[in-house]
């Protein structure tokens, strides 16, 4: 099927936390939308069944909880009631952002998915009503080509997202096409957690996932489309991933993902936004990983010298190091239970510094959940405090095989290259109780080549 993922310069309120009327929210919505509109015809005119567009898209972000009110539009989260916004504009009030949307979808018959704020008004005999009557979500909606709003996702996992509630529990919502089968959808900082991202896709063995998200790339473990490409080809699944296109805070990274090929986009140079188009094939049975390249164990050689351990913070986490020195080697580094292991070769020395890196532990900075790390990085100098810096080039083509003994099921194999651009593993898998991934010969430097374990249970 064609899918078209839409990265977005949003036009954004000059002070989003002065109190405006709804007429100048819905001018400042306004602006959005008719570069969304351009962009849904363009789409369609390339063939595409489906678009998505990244989180805070049409409103923004920095509001408060008061001043992001006239920003939002009503919508019901009931299942049951069938209603479509573009021909039944009359329906409820305040809804004329789910109307324009509606509209979108219906003139170019196209499947549409947008977020935007949502409110709902609330009883004080429901205990989770807010204090002021009403809730207000961060609210995926998804439109099919006909404008039927057919299902609307609350974001569970908020980040700093002060204007916001949790929905009061997580909502599992699919949507069915007749090109590709069932969506599901979450949102951002959702694709980090069990609740409801993994569980949505174990329920319902879901193949196709939608993904707005305003992500703020920080390397060398977390930039948006390294983590991206790792879910789709950890879970077996395509990702549709629209974000925020704002490179003055870090915010880039779209692409549309299979298991075994990703279409991205990853620019921090220039302005403006960017429509991605590609075809993909729907995923009806799982990838077999090639597991006929077994990997080999490491000897134990007594007597050498071993390189020194040393301590750096990489993404906020105390990671245990070894450098990766001279043309090839093995290494081991463990930490906690978890023991990481290298082979490596490289044709060329290069005057750059790498080194392999281990996390065991609670990741508590901009969020609270636990990780199992194997990371080979390049340093951002040639020092051992330079390791676990956000580096962007590498000139190093390392030929490697990386595993460790992780104590998770759901590992995210990480492959970065220079210029952030990414690459898949001639291998991974599970062997003898390790995940594995191997790879010879990147097509260009290396920058990340990790094994992102996240263990739910511990959070």
């Amino acid at each position: 099927y064609v899918a078209a993922v839409y990265e977005h310069e949003s036009i954004l309120s000059p002070n989003p936390t002065a109190l405006v009327d709804r007429q100048s929210a819905l001018e400042l919505m306004g602006r959005n939308l008719d570069i969304y509109e351009e962009q849904v015809v363009a789409a369609a005119r390339q063939g595409a069944q489906i678009i998505v567009f990244p989180e805070d898209g049409i409103h923004g972000f920095n509001f408060t909880r008061s001043s992001i009110y006239p920003y939002l539009d009503f919508v019901l989260h009931s299942q049951s009631v069938k209603w479509n916004p573009c021909r039944e504009p009359y329906l409820f009030n305040d809804t004329e952002v789910l109307q324009r949307l509606s509209c979108m979808a219906l003139k170019n018959k196209i499947f549409l998915v947008a977020n935007l704020g949502t409110k709902q008004p609330c009883e004080h005999t429901d205990p989770h009503c807010p204090s002021d009557g009403r809730y207000q979500f961060n609210t995926n909606v998804a439109f099919n080509d006909d404008g039927m709003l057919v299902a609307t996702y609350r974001k569970h996992n908020l980040y700093f997202e002060y204007a916001f509630d949790t929905p009061p529990e997580p909502d599992y919502k699919l949507f069915d096409t007749p090109f590709a089968g069932k969506f599901g959808m979450f949102t951002c900082f959702d694709i980090l957690f069990f609740e409801p991202a993994v569980n949505l896709i174990r329920q319902y063995n879901l193949k196709q996932v939608v993904y707005p998200t305003a992500w703020m790339n920080q390397l060398p473990l977390l930039s948006a489309v390294e983590f991206q490409q790792a879910f789709a080809t950890a879970f077996n699944i395509n990702i549709l991933a629209a974000n925020i296109h704002h490179p003055t805070l870090g915010m880039t990274g779209s692409g549309i993902y299979t298991p075994v090929k990703s279409f991205a986009y990853h620019n921090m140079e220039s302005y403006g936004g960017k429509l991605i188009v590609a075809e993909i094939p729907v995923i009806t049975t799982d990838y077999k990983n090639n597991l006929e390249k077994s990997p080999g164990r490491v000897s134990e050689k007594g007597n050498e010298q071993l390189p020194p351990l040393f301590y750096a913070e990489m993404m906020y986490d105390n990671f245990t190091f070894v450098p990766v020195w001279g043309e090839k080697g093995e290494l081991q580094v463990c930490a906690n239970t978890l023991c990481c292991y290298l082979n490596y070769r490289r044709a060329v020395l290069t005057d750059e510094l790498y080194a392999l890196g281990v996390f065991d532990g609670l990741h508590t900075v901009h969020g609270t959940y636990y990780v199992q790390a194997c990371a080979l990085v390049k340093c951002g100098g040639l020092s051992f405090s330079t390791c676990g810096q956000e580096v962007t080039d590498a000139t190093a083509l390392i030929d490697f095989q990386l595993w460790g003994n992780m104590s998770t099921p759901y590992i995210f194999p990480l492959l970065l290259t220079s210029g952030i651009t990414l690459d898949f593993a001639d291998y991974m898998g599970w062997k003898n109780n390790h995940y594995f991934i191997s790879r010879n010969g990147t097509s260009s430097g290396l920058l990340t080549a990790a094994l992102y374990g996240r263990w739910y249970e511990k959070d």
